[in-house]
């Protein structure tokens, strides 16, 4: 079983699940990095590019990016297992990915 950071999201994505919102979040250089490996994925692999410069752009956009990476780098990050936060997601109603 793997751990995981705690990082408790809000209610709302920060960042649009769109090719347009998550480019809005990005820095100009990973916003062309961005369109870069978007336009050259294939269509079978397109949602991975999507769904991975999302992550990218939540955390860009995230107030607390600067502390989460100093504790992080640090060793001082809270944890959690998978199993909990499948658990956590299942009792508050939210989907899991791949559901």
């Amino acid at each position: 079983m793997s751990v995981h950071a705690v990082h408790h999201h809000p209610p709302q994505p920060r960042v649009p699940r769109t090719p347009d919102g998550i480019a809005a979040a990005l820095s100009g250089a990973r916003r062309m990095e961005f369109y870069r490996e978007l336009g050259q994925a294939d269509i079978d692999r397109a949602e991975q590019v999507l769904n991975r410069w999302w992550c990218e752009a939540e955390m860009d956009a995230d107030p607390e990016q600067d502390r989460i990476i100093a504790a992080a780098r640090a060793g001082t990050l809270p944890t959690t297992t998978m199993a909990d936060v499948v658990r956590l997601r299942r009792e508050r109603g939210e989907d899991l990915p791949g559901e």
